[in-house]
């Protein structure tokens, strides 16, 4: 009888997320499915990358910043001049989960269609009936288009690209896992696309599946590891402090979101149903653990509270403020807020720096990152929550402020560099990959070459 039992549970769950043929939209939709798409594009955070702050949702013309140059996001309002008014749901349905398309032009991956192909087809009609029928249509294209360098400047290159790297097999629920559990690999795999910003990549920028969610750079911020490990990543937080974090962006004693993870959130994460946030933590929470072993212990676990004031009591500042000590740098711009000791806001709005996952981790990025631009949350309205320094600090005060804040408040073994500023500053490291590719083609043609010399010196001996 429990054979029995188990054996339709596992018939039902498969057909919650059953694939039916892709059919024709009809030419209206009902309220329910434009609602559910609406919810399904939230989940994607389609609104974050298609439209200017400030500008007409969907509208397009943000410019996504990437190694290779900015890729410039276009218009997807239902606008038949400018936008995909005139696209059939079959073409819709490429351009999301194939990343072709209606012209046939194939996308980047910067639009995480390699996600995105997760989707059932139930929710590619949602998705495609909220779209053509509750997007207000915006007749303008973007003011700037993308302009790759060569070769990346051919879009037909990326059809190789996706033979090598795109999974178009939708998902398929477990059956030996839970309905939770299946409900939070669908939502994290496919229309949240957690793992879009935080696999690390390979030499031709496609996902490391072996390290999946182990962290990666997204340019100037770091996208930390959110693997089941209890060090470097999420496994010793409990459930509930996990899908609290993903609504709020906040963890007592763990962490705060910041740079693009707090857009993640404000735009999408938090308006996503208890359900669904919990079963995305339950999801990740099994995802099998990637640990550096640089993190000797859990990355929340460093520092305590102190202070260093009897170093600059009646200590006059020098005359070159850039030879600011740490103690007086710390004073001056951090413990207004952070408090004289480290230990954050009385309200816990302004978190600790110790115990907190920023000053924890192996990589100090968005501890610089935090101090050149700031913290900014939409919400509720609370805005920056931590003032931007880029303007005001120079790279050797952020260097000397950044480390004073590790050896006080964090992991003293992890340093913040000269070099490493200066490269957050100007926008991050760039990529190889342009060089790589350029040599690639020129090997290429000299290897055609020869064999072409070959062939030909073979058919005159041959003659």
């Amino acid at each position: 009888m429990m054979a029995a039992f188990r054996l339709a549970a596992g018939a039902a769950l498969l057909s919650l997320f059953s694939l039916p043929v892709l059919a024709a939209a009809p030419p209206g939709a009902d309220v329910q499915s434009i609602e559910r798409g609406r919810y399904l594009a939230t989940a994607g955070d389609c609104i974050a990358c298609h439209s200017v702050p400030g500008g007409k949702p969907m509208a397009g013309g943000l410019a996504l910043a990437t190694p290779l140059g900015p890729i410039v996001a276009t218009n997807i309002t239902p606008s038949k001049t400018h936008g995909i008014g005139n696209y059939t749901l079959q073409q819709f349905s490429d351009a999301l989960r194939r990343g072709v398309r209606a012209d046939g032009a194939h996308l980047y991956p910067a639009m995480p269609y390699t996600a995105y192909a997760k989707v059932t087809d139930d929710d590619t009609a949602a998705l495609y009936a909220y779209f053509m029928h509750d997007v207000a249509a915006v007749d303008a294209a973007p003011a700037t288009r993308t302009d790759l360098p060569f070769p990346f400047n051919i879009r037909l290159s990326m059809a190789g690209w996706n033979v090598l790297f795109l999974d178009t097999k939708p998902f398929v629920a477990d059956a030996s896992k839970s309905m939770e559990w299946n409900r939070g690999a669908y939502l994290a795999q496919g229309l949240a696309h957690c793992g879009t910003c935080h696999t690390p990549r390979n030499a031709l920028m496609a996902e490391q599946l072996s390290k999946a969610l182990g962290g990666a750079d997204l340019g100037t911020w770091h996208a930390p590891n959110i693997s089941s490990d209890s060090n470097s990543g999420i496994g010793s937080w409990s459930q509930q402090a996990l899908a609290v974090y993903l609504r709020t962006g906040r963890a007592a004693h763990r962490g705060q979101a910041a740079g693009p993870m707090a857009e993640v959130i404000d735009h999408s994460l938090k308006h996503l149903s208890d359900a669904d946030l919990n079963a995305i933590a339950h999801y990740l929470k099994s995802v099998p653990a990637v640990r550096d072993a640089a993190d000797t212990k859990p990355v929340t676990q460093w520092g305590q509270a102190g202070d260093d004031l009897r170093a600059i009591r009646g200590v006059p500042l020098p005359q070159n403020l850039n030879t600011m000590s740490g103690a007086q740098l710390y004073d001056a711009q951090c413990a207004s807020c952070h408090q004289a000791r480290g230990e954050g806001s009385f309200d816990g709005s302004l978190p600790p720096l110790f115990h907190n996952s920023a000053t924890g981790r192996s990589n100090s990025n968005n501890l610089v990152m935090a101090m050149l631009d700031g913290v900014a949350r939409q919400d509720g309205g609370s805005g920056q929550l931590m003032p931007a320094f880029r303007h005001t600090l120079t790279d050797e005060q952020i260097v000397t402020l950044g480390n004073y804040v590790q050896t006080m408040y964090g992991n003293p073994a992890i340093k913040v560099t000269a070099q490493q500023v200066a490269t957050l500053r100007n926008g991050g490291a760039p990529s190889n990959l342009i060089g790589l590719a350029r040599a690639g083609i020129i090997v290429g043609v000299l290897l055609l070459l020869a064999l072409l010399v070959w062939w030909r010196g073979r058919r005159r001996k041959a003659m």
